[in-house]
């Protein structure tokens, strides 16, 4: 009862007034409570309510904000981003936070050999236990050294290539000035970071960030260095992690009304759970999401993993889910996902001063991780699909499913592009899909077959749809898997030019 006469005064309150004490609100309450317990009761619902609480002293300004609307980036934005993943990097301040953080844990120097070299055990003891198969394969953070090899080794590819996916989603208008987000399985903090660091870049944004983290030792690293790096003056508001194991997630006290669910690199990690199980741990964190939210999936781009991954994605399409991307089914059926290896691909980052410390050694190459590959997906609840073309009925293109009718022939055929470059100096290799493909099918440009009108291919964006005409359809024995081969008379063009109104959608 005292709960609900609080909140009402500061809804009362909050409407007469853009700004405001806290203790104003014992005027309005019957019963005796501090400033600081009228903080607690009402400090959860403070960002659904449209307000913002600012430690002032021994008291709270409360502060009436803007009401949430679409993100839409200025020029200024854009440019700031751009040059980031130009030569993406963890910032130096960052950088310095979790070092000192492992001066706090050790007790030494971060770069003192002895830390460096327990350091190298973790990391080299954490990747044997990644490529383990079956039961033997188990990835935990229980121990400190854990922590600190995956701050050393995971974290700086994991921080960067969030962003690139956040900023995606930014370009595409899927985020809010106002956003209210859950982390599963945060570890030391990688996604809120990621969050915070973007946000720096953008002007007219706030988060509340919540998370759920079952180590310990990943639980105090968050504390520690998240904390830190936010400061007194961060858009993202953050909250302590909840402890908690997603295997039973339906025992956990989840927010409501999110605006982004992330899952960063654990559905892979769950031991014991099958794919049916993983999805019906996103369905039902879907409840907690507003209906025009987000989920985004990330998970490793080796084989086994991204096509598990590839397998998820669809279970959540056919649990009723919509696919944002990268994913586009333009013959406007479901697909077979038993053989999709398909990941992103970005520019490298520059290693940090850790990393770069660590492979000083005899092994340097046991400790750089730079590259960025990555899989992921976008989920959606209202079925919204960054894609939205779908094949003309009458129009004379040959289904991937169809392929073996035509070998040996030359076709038109249309689809996504779901790879980076996978080729090397002989040529250039993609992966792509139409959602039909029983068979891994792939694109080949040899370089000296490369045209101005064919050469589309190498700077399309991971997931464009394309047009592919003329070209020579080969079977691969070896890989049992389709070629298409691009040669001079071919020619590659996307489905919807740049300066169509489409692209705005």
């Amino acid at each position: 009862m005292i709960n609900k006469e609080v909140v009402s005064a500061i809804k009362y309150v909050s409407r007469m007034k853009p700004e405001f004490l806290l203790s104003e609100i014992r005027d309005y309450i019957k019963g005796d409570l501090s400033t600081r317990e009228i903080f607690n009761i009402i400090h959860p619902m403070l960002f659904d309510m449209g307000l913002k609480a600012v430690h002032e002293k021994n008291d709270y300004r409360i502060i009436r904000t803007e009401p949430k609307k679409p993100l839409e980036l200025n020029n200024e934005e854009i440019q700031r981003n751009e040059v980031f993943f130009k030569s993406p990097r963890v910032p130096r301040r960052l950088e310095r936070v979790i070092e000192q953080y492992i001066e706090k844990k050790t007790f030494k120097k971060w770069e003192d050999n002895a830390v460096l070299e327990k350091i190298r055990k973790a990391i080299v003891s954490q990747k044997e236990d990644y490529w383990k198969e079956g039961k033997k394969r188990k990835v935990t953070y229980e121990t400190g050294y854990s922590v600190l090899g995956y701050l050393a080794y995971q974290f700086p590819v994991y921080f960067v290539q969030f962003q690139h996916i956040l900023y995606g989603m930014a370009k595409d208008g899927l985020l809010k000035t106002r956003m209210k987000i859950l982390d599963i399985g945060t570890g030391p903090g990688v996604v809120p970071l990621s969050i915070i660091d973007l946000m720096n870049r953008l002007d007219d944004c706030e988060a509340m960030i919540y998370s759920l983290e079952l180590y310990d030792e990943n639980i105090e690293a968050y504390n520690a260095i998240v904390t830190q790096y936010a400061g007194i003056k961060s858009k993202a508001e953050i909250e302590p992690p909840i402890k908690a194991d997603i295997k039973n997630i339906k025992d956990v006290n989840i927010p409501e009304n999110l605006d982004l669910i992330v899952f960063s690199n654990v559905l892979n990690e769950i031991r014991g759970f099958g794919i049916e199980q993983k999805a019906d741990i996103v369905r039902h964190l879907s409840g907690h999401l507003n209906d025009d939210g987000n989920i985004v999936i990330i998970e490793p781009a080796d084989k086994l993993n991204s096509i598990e991954f590839r397998k998820l994605s669809i279970a959540l399409k056919n649990m009723g889910m919509g696919i944002y991307s990268p994913c586009s089914f333009i013959w406007c059926t479901g697909c077979d996902p038993k053989e999709c290896w398909s990941f992103e691909q970005k520019e490298d980052i520059k290693p940090t001063r850790l990393m770069s410390k660590l492979a000083e050694c005899d092994e340097p190459y046991r400790y750089m991780n730079t590259d960025i590959k990555y899989s992921y997906a976008i989920i959606r609840k209202d079925q919204l699909t960054r894609v939205k073309y779908r094949v003309p009925p009458k129009a004379k293109f040959a289904r991937l499913s169809k392929l073996e009718q035509h070998t040996g022939k030359r076709i038109n055929i249309v689809a996504s592009l779901m790879s980076g470059d996978l080729g090397d100096k002989k040529y250039h290799l993609y992966k792509i899909c139409d959602g039909t493909a029983k068979k891994p099918v792939y694109a080949i440009l040899p370089p000296h077959n490369t045209t101005p009108e064919n050469e589309y291919i190498k700077t399309a964006a991971y997931g464009e749809v394309l047009e592919l005409y003329n070209v020579l359809v080969r079977y691969n024995k070896e890989n049992d898997s389709y070629n298409i081969m691009i040669s001079k008379p071919s020619r590659v063009e996307p489905v919807v030019r740049p300066d169509e109104d489409e692209m705005e959608d």
